[in-house]
Order: C-alpha cells, then sequence, then structure tokens
C-alpha cells in the first residue's frame, strides 16, 4: 500500500511564504492498493493536485472516494478535480451514512450556484456506492467508525490482502467537553495494529482550553492514541491553518522525544503535501 498527501490543512486553505514546506492545501490523502486500486480520502484543495498527477500517469482505473464529511475544507476540491471534466472517467462515491448518501446525490458545490457546472453536466461517469458495513474496494477491506466532531464525521480502515492497514481519522477530538461518540479506547482498537494511522493534531496544548469542543485533537493525545493501539507510524494531519513551518518543525521534534520516551516502537510524521510512504506488513 502506497499514501500520498496531496493536502494536510484543515480548516481553510493557507497558501504563503509560512506554509510552503509543509503545503497550505486543505486535506486529500491518495491511497494506491497492493492491485493498484486508486483510493481517495477527502475531497479538499489538495485533490486539484491530485486531478493533475492522475492525468501525468495516464490513470484509467475507477477511482474510489471516501469522504468524512461535508464541510467545506472536506469537499472543496471537488470542482477542480480535473478527472471529473474527461468522459474516460469513472469515479465511484462511497458514503457510509444514509445522510452522506442523500448529499452525494445532490452534491451543493455542483448546484449552478455555488460552481457554474452542475452534477448533471459532468463529463465523467460519477456513480455512488452506498454501504453501511464492511465492503471490498479492489484489495482492501474497508470499515468505518464514527468520530467525535460538530456535525458528525467518519474515519475508515483500509486493510489490504499485501498485510498492510491504514486508519485515517480526521475530523476527531478525542476529549470532547460533549457529545462523545467514540472514545480513545475504542479508536485505538478500531486502529490496533496499523502500519499506519493518520489523525486530526490540530491543536498543542497550549491551544487548550480555548478551543475544547471544536472538534479537533491536541498533539499529545493522538500520540498516546498510536501508542495504545500498537500502531506502527502516526502521521499528523489536518494542521491548523494558523501553525507554520516553523512551528510545525517543533511538533515534529518534541513528538518524536515524546515517542522516545513514551513508544519508542511508533514512528511519528507530521504530514506534508508530497509526502508519500510505502506501508509494510508486520
Amino acid at each position: 500500500m502506497r499514501v500520498r498527501f496531496f493536502g494536510v490543512r484543515g480548516s481553510i486553505p493557507t497558501p504563503g511564504p509560512s506554509t510552503v514546506r509543509y503545503g497550505g492545501n486543505s486535506v486529500c490523502v491518495e491511497v494506491r492498493l497492493a492491485d493498484d486500486t486508486c483510493v481517495i480520502l477527502d475531497a479538499g484543495t489538495g485533490l486539484r493536485e491530485l486531478g493533475k498527477a492522475l492525468a501525468a500517469e495516464k490513470h484509467r482505473g475507477t477511482m474510489h472516494m471516501f469522504i468524512t464529511h461535508a464541510h467545506w475544507d472536506h469537499i472543496m476540491g471537488l470542482p477542480f478535480f480535473g478527472p471529473l471534466y474527461s468522459h474516460d472517467t469513472h469515479l465511484l462515491i462511497h458514503p457510509v451514512t444514509e445522510a452522506a448518501a442523500r448529499r452525494t446525490r445532490d452534491p451543493i458545490v455542483f448546484d449552478g450556484v455555488h460552481f457554474p457546472v452542475k452534477f448533471a453536466d459532468l463529463p465523467a461517469t460519477v456513480e455512488t456506492h452506498e454501504c453501511h458495513g464492511a465492503q471490498r474496494i479492489g484489495s482492501v477491506t474497508v470499515t468505518h467508525i464514527e468520530l467525535n466532531h460538530p456535525g458528525g464525521a467518519v474515519g475508515f480502515r483500509l486493510d489490504d490482502d499485501d498485510g498492510t492497514s491504514l486508519c485515517y481519522l480526521t475530523d476527531n477530538e478525542l476529549h470532547p467537553p460533549t457529545g462523545q461518540v467514540t472514545t480513545p479506547d475504542a479508536l485505538a482498537r478500531f486502529a490496533a495494529g496499523a502500519s499506519l494511522i493518520i489523525h486530526d493534531a490540530q491543536y498543542v496544548p497550549s491551544d487548550m482550553p480555548a478551543k475544547r469542543g471544536w472538534g479537533h485533537s491536541v498533539v499529545d493525545d493522538v500520540l498516546a492514541l498510536g501508542r495504545d493501539a500498537g500502531a506502527r507510524r502516526i502521521a499528523f494531519h489536518h494542521h491548523d491553518p494558523d501553525r507554520d513551518d516553523d512551528a510545525l518543525d517543533l511538533i515534529g521534534k518534541s513528538s518524536l522525544d515524546w515517542a522516545r520516551e513514551h513508544a519508542p516502537d511508533l514512528h511519528p510524521i507530521v504530514a506534508r503535501e508530497g509526502l508519500t510512504l510505502d506501508l509494510e506488513s508486520r
């Protein structure tokens, strides 16, 4: 399994000189499976760059898309995804809740008001496959879990036939003050033994308590989740729009120090645009 990050920023895109090294596009991750099936996780502005990469590679297979939730930073790249304007494209969107399925049938970003092209006028073949349980996509089994986020969000686990596994958990607040729908223990069981966990790590301890209840997690809590899950690697994702490159460098350094002391088998990573990870099975 190969994972490529095309957008790692949360809340709003943040282009500019202070975000050049980690990137300013909002969240989008591509996963290429053992059988070369293409899976897309979230459709932030990083999706535009993924579309260009797929065009350069002359990718022709079916693309499978999973969206955690419909907040703007996770869907605003859809109208600018180049493959949607090709008759050769087959995109299969996989909503795992009824609410997500309704939004997929009539997406607001293609209503003719928020963007001039309507959904029905897209040249690509776009289909929806609704499934509320485990499902097979190419060489993986995909399962999901509800997350703690205002308005709701869903996390995904991909278990590949080659023995590698990925958990994608964003946006999620590990210790919300109210409205908890899942617990750190449940998430650790869901992510147990994963080759890689990608988890929302928008905040640092100094952001609290002002941002409690905003639906995002603190870096130290995310590290503890990776340790408790027995994961091989954990990638911090959905970076705060006010967190510049130097601040993310500091998070990377402090997380390595934390892991050396508390979880020596865990390798923490601060995700950046362009990062490619080849996952290893246990």
